[in-house]
């Protein structure tokens, strides 16, 4: 089946060109002299969702708004159903007090501010993209200023130090790289994934949501288990819900000033959405019950357990 290959390939070269892309704007932030706390922050965040991005954005311009929402809303779940899950069921995760006060009621927010403009006008246009892209550059300034002032913000995220005597020509040749491969893959997998639901008679909602999500979510979950299995206990809930912020603002915001996302698939507003806002939910309630400030074991069984409930329902 070619429109499988189509799809595997896709999500290699999108694997690939967010690897490439970060690497460029590590070694680039490096050389306009940025602190390694901006760098974490912004720029790392930033490329890691490219391969979001660039599907969301190769859809929407095709046609198909279900694959935009579906990507994103599936990706969000895939975070927190599948990546914190399986991360958790590893190694239990701690919980630090910048999850609950700051990371995740600006997730909650804009889950639910997503819900509303998708509610209200069944599409996002170019006008409420631009105020999700204001939102996410109010979320980064606030976002440096406390992590200026607190001690362990350096340690935001895992940034090389070595990328900084990076060539000039190095840093441009993954640049080129980067951004063929995003887009290379980016087509491969719009492609692949429209041809697939065609031939399975599903939609490509479905298809967006489970397939294409995980897969763009791949960065993500290798991030997240090679940290669990170095037992390095500070893999951050922060990095999972930071990439989910992302996802809304960033992706959804510039996909939408670029051509305006419409609900094609009315699953998408009666189903999706709603279990999006329930795996952010659930997240308060398990970090404090029963033991505070802990993803145990058996919590991350919970969320996985959830996350398989949602696929197998999605293809039902």
């Amino acid at each position: 089946m070619l429109s499988v290959l189509f799809i595997i390939l896709g999500l290699a070269l999108l694997v690939a060109g967010g690897e490439f892309l970060v690497r460029a704007s590590v070694a680039l932030s490096f050389k306009l002299k940025l602190s390694r706390m901006v760098i974490g922050l912004t720029v790392v965040s930033f490329a890691t969702s490219a391969p979001e991005l660039l599907v969301s954005v190769q859809a929407a311009l095709d046609g198909f708004s279900a694959i935009s929402l579906g990507n994103v809303i599936g990706s969000n779940i895939a975070n927190i159903g599948l990546v914190l899950g399986v991360t958790a069921l590893i190694t239990p995760l701690a919980i630090d007090k910048d999850f609950y006060k700051f990371n995740w009621p600006v997730m909650m927010f804009l889950s639910v501010g997503l819900y509303f403009l998708l509610r209200t006008g069944n599409e996002i246009n170019r006008i409420e993209g631009a105020i999700l892209i204001f939102l996410l550059i109010t979320y980064l300034w606030l976002l440096l200023r406390r992590a200026r002032k607190s001690k362990s913000a350096t340690e935001v995220e895992e940034v090389d130090d070595k990328l900084a005597n990076t060539a000039n020509f190095m840093i441009l040749f993954w640049l080129l790289l980067g951004g063929i491969a995003l887009w290379g893959g980016s087509e491969l997998l719009v492609k692949g994934a429209v041809d697939l639901a065609t031939i399975m008679g599903i939609s490509e909602r479905v298809i967006a949501v489970t397939m294409i999500a995980v897969g763009t979510s791949v960065p993500e979950l290798a991030a997240s288990l090679i940290a669990a299995l170095k037992k390095e206990k500070a893999i951050s809930l922060g990095n999972l819900i930071g990439s989910n912020i992302f996802n809304v603002a960033s992706v959804l915001g510039i996909t939408a000033v670029i051509q305006p996302i419409g609900i094609t698939d009315p699953k998408i507003l009666s189903s999706d959405i709603f279990w999006m806002l329930s795996f952010a939910a659930v997240l308060i309630p398990l970090a404090f019950i029963p033991k505070k400030f802990s993803i145990s074991r058996y919590k991350g069984l919970i969320i996985f357990v959830g996350y398989l409930l949602f696929v197998s329902l999605a293809f039902l």
